[in-house]
């Protein structure tokens, strides 16, 4: 693994860690640094582990071997799958769904998240019956409202028009400013290139190379990430 020397105030470190499904590798980490206080973007081939990574991390999962632990000993993440179920319910409803983990959360937290996540007209609509950018737009305001130290997003713009794709990135800008930083994966290396400030690029279920957005995109050190970002820019 390409590694950069590199300072991080917030960090998570990975020692040994094995992750297996069905007797198969899915992830192999003998030793990794992993910044906590920016926005990370996570890039790697179908199936390379990515999502299992941010499981991981969230601790949705734990590993079959190794650990994985914080700086700061606890840390406090709200994980958003590409996929995330509605229920039968309106937008407000479903983005209240949170006050039953923190009953701290109150009616008028809620519709201020509403108003930031552009969906307060829709605060009555079924859930169920939103685009799909705007219930990912929901799922964004449910990690809002639990005020995590670190929001992972799993592919948070995939099949999203440009504007929505936009809006959504605005908000992920905005989870920074507001004090979570954000490890996020995606496929398209401009959005990368627009909202992150560092890369994990994950190969066949190792970090093969990390480091600043910049370099990596300049000047890549390993063959693998040097043949995915020629095949990916090549699709883009």
């Amino acid at each position: 693994m390409v590694d950069h020397s590199e300072q991080f105030k917030q960090f998570i470190e990975l020692k040994g860690v094995i992750v297996k499904r069905d007797g198969r590798i899915i992830l192999d980490i003998p030793h990794a640094v992993i910044p906590a206080d920016r926005i990370c973007a996570c890039i790697g081939p179908n199936g390379a582990g990515k999502t299992t990574f941010l499981k991981l991390i969230d601790g949705l999962i734990r590993p079959d071997s190794g650990t994985v632990t914080h700086s700061s000993g606890l840390i406090k993440s709200s994980l958003v799958l590409h996929h995330t179920p509605m229920i039968k319910a309106s937008a407000r409803t479903n983005i209240a769904m949170v006050k039953d983990s923190d009953t701290s959360i109150n009616s008028i937290a809620i519709d201020l998240v509403m108003e930031q996540i552009g969906l307060s007209h829709l605060a009555n609509s079924p859930a169920h019956k939103l685009s799909a950018g705007e219930r990912q737009k929901l799922c964004l305001g449910r990690a809002i409202l639990q005020k995590p130290n670190l929001i992972l997003l799993d592919e948070p713009t995939a099949n999203l028009d440009p504007n929505t794709t936009e809006q959504v990135e605005e908000i992920i800008r905005q989870f920074k400013s507001q004090g979570s930083d954000v490890i996020f994966t995606s496929h398209q290396l401009a959005q990368v290139q627009r909202i992150a400030e560092y890369i994990i690029f994950i190969d066949q279920g190792q970090i093969k190379e990390k480091g600043p957005v910049g370099p990596f995109f300049a000047d890549p050190q390993t063959q693998a990430a040097k043949r995915y970002l020629h095949q990916e820019l090549l699709v883009d």
